[in-house]
């Protein structure tokens, strides 16, 4: 059908809020935030994964409160939440925009980096608000040498001209990635953040602003780790990333996703319906919750994962992408391997993520921020998977947050990075021979050589350490193997709400709709020194329950028209003993 109005874009991988409004985009309105923003402290902290829509929150909000876009107003807000309810701040201040993410991280060049880094700000802030401003200032800001003394300087004479400035200062905790790949550098960066290091004496300046010009800060990041360690310089900052009144900022909710497929519906071919197109994304790219008071009530989407879904349907003519995760995310999850490796070096029983293999939750207390010493203490641990975006608040357990995985992308990264820690690139799906078990898994039933391949690689890589672990490693590992398989979607008993099946491999029809074949794998596990008897008795309870769990409901409607194939496989140590078909 011919649509006689111009589609909205898509705004993926869009960060500039006068881009996503003048360009004709679909835009999620935020701007309800902003009296909450304006109610709150005026030293504002905030806290979310990458990829969550941080940038284009403070795009939005350094244009609504900058005074040179009054005459803008209208147009950019006049449609929104905001321009129907503006407040008194509005267009009120002159701005300073840092954005630390552009700053090497190196420890050795970090000082250098960032004097460049805000001279360039800071000689842009002099031109633009030349008017403001008295004259000379930009010579006077020259003449100072480095962030600190410009800064201090720039303020004082903003101070003097009457001018308010509001400063955001985006991925504050840039460098934080440096200290969780290199722990030996851990003593230079105590002496950057404590003390009179450098980066504490440019927050000291900061907080010493703010009883002068500096009237507002928005400060975003992805952990709290240096939080801990550079905020008692600026110990007037409130961190508002766990409260309830902001879970929703950024991300996307089900509304609002919901919305956008109801809009694009309307103005482009889809060959689905909005509740299809839901239910096939929601394992994916939702369950993330940022409030314990919120478990629950609310959960929300990966904003940009929704919008690399959603760019790819409409463009392809309602058509569903190929892989369901983005490829650029896998650079962002990169940190993650400095993560796994960080927890092997926890104590046999300390292990999050071993723990959180095995029962498909952790528990621990939510820290709001902790020194980058302290990282190894699992709690805090768990707190920067949380932060990082791997964990996803799920309740309480015990009188502690209970956490779980939230969804299919986090998981697939997950153990991705898990199988990466055993031997380098050689346990990913990304070879031809390994592409060719997966396809015949999937399309020919070929699924013995599949398992084989599995257990050669758990044998071979088994450490003493996860030989020690038994069932728990062996578990783990195979659905991590599994969970490398494009064809698939594994729903493992931690996941599932009836039955008692290790492993499902859900069939991902809605992608490859050619696909014949889907699977339940019941695993059984006994110790090395167990007998024949014993392994004849694991193999009949796994015959019971794959048979119940297949002729369960959920099942029946996920394999479609594919064949339904029940695989028994039972370990004895590290040896697969028993490999076959119900």
């Amino acid at each position: 059908m011919e649509k006689t109005t111009r589609r909205k874009r898509i705004p993926y991988g869009m960060m500039n809020f006068i881009d996503v409004r003048e360009d004709n985009c679909y835009y999620v309105d935020k701007t309800r935030f902003i009296p909450m923003i304006e109610d709150a402290n005026k030293y504002f902290f905030y806290i979310r994964p990458r990829r969550f829509g941080k940038s284009l929150t403070v795009s939005m909000l350094h244009h609504y409160y900058n005074i040179l876009d009054a005459d803008n107003f209208e147009k950019w807000y006049g449609d929104l939440y905001v321009g129907q309810h503006p407040t008194p701040e509005r267009n009120s201040y002159l701005i300073i925009y840092l954005n630390f993410a552009v700053v090497n991280a190196e420890l050795h060049s970090y000082r250098q980096s960032l004097d460049a880094h805000c001279n360039t700000e800071f000689n842009f802030f002099c031109d633009i608000y030349a008017q403001y401003l008295p004259q000379g200032i930009k010579e006077g800001l020259n003449a100072k040498r480095g962030a600190v003394e410009q800064l201090d300087y720039l303020y004082k004479e903003c101070y003097k001209a009457g001018q308010s400035i509001y400063l955001f200062i985006d991925e504050y905790d840039h460098f934080t990635n440096k200290i969780l790949s290199e722990p030996s550098c851990l003593d230079d960066y105590r002496s950057e953040t404590h003390g009179t290091g450098y980066l504490r004496s440019f927050f000291d300046t900061v907080k010493a602003g703010t009883y002068s010009a500096i009237k507002r800060c928005f400060v975003t990041g992805v952990s709290p780790v240096t939080m801990d360690d550079l905020t008692s310089g600026f110990n007037i900052g409130t961190n508002y990333t766990l409260n309830p009144q902001f879970n929703e900022m950024t991300g996307f909710t089900e509304k609002d996703v919901r919305d956008m497929l109801e809009y694009y519906s309307t103005t482009c071919p889809f060959n689905h319906s909005v509740d299809e197109l839901i239910e096939l994304m929601k394992p994916w790219y939702d369950n993330y919750c940022f409030a314990e008071e919120c478990y629950g009530r609310s959960s929300m989407y990966n904003s940009n994962m929704v919008l690399y879904f959603i760019d790819n349907y409409v463009h392809s003519g309602g058509n569903l992408p190929r892989y369901m995760i983005e490829e650029n995310i896998r650079v962002d999850y990169n940190k993650l391997r400095m993560l796994i490796r960080k927890d092997k070096e926890f104590a046999h029983d300390a292990s999050v993520i071993q723990t959180l293999l095995q029962q498909g939750y952790v528990t621990g207390e939510l820290k709001t921020g902790f020194p980058a010493e302290s990282i190894s203490d699992p709690n805090n641990f768990v707190s920067l998977l949380f932060y990082f975006g791997m964990l996803t608040i799920s309740g309480m357990h015990k009188g502690e947050t209970k956490f779980t995985i939230p969804n299919q992308v986090v998981r697939e990264q997950l153990f991705a990075y898990i199988l990466d820690t055993y031997h380098e690139n050689d346990l990913t799906f990304d070879s031809y021979e390994k592409r060719k078990l997966a396809s015949g898994l999937a399309y020919d039933g070929k699924w013995k050589p599949y398992f084989e391949y599995i257990a050669g690689c758990l044998h071979r890589y088994a450490s003493q350490r996860d030989k020690q672990k038994g069932e728990y490693f062996v578990h783990g590992f195979t659905l991590a193997m599994t969970a490398q398989n494009p064809f698939y979607r594994p729903v493992s008993e931690k996941d599932s709400q009836e039955g008692y099946v290790d492993l499902f491999l859900h069939p991902l029809l809605d992608i490859y709709k050619d696909m014949r074949h889907s699977y339940i794998i019941e695993l059984k596990y006994a110790k090395g020194k167990d007998s024949n008897e014993r392994i004849e008795q694991l193999r009949r309870q796994a015959v019971e329950q794959a048979e119940r769990y297949a002729s369960s409901e959920s099942v029946q409607k996920a394999i479609g028209s594919t064949m339904l194939h029940k695989i028994i496989v039972v370990y004895r140590g590290m040896e697969m003993v028993v490999c076959e078909e119900l």
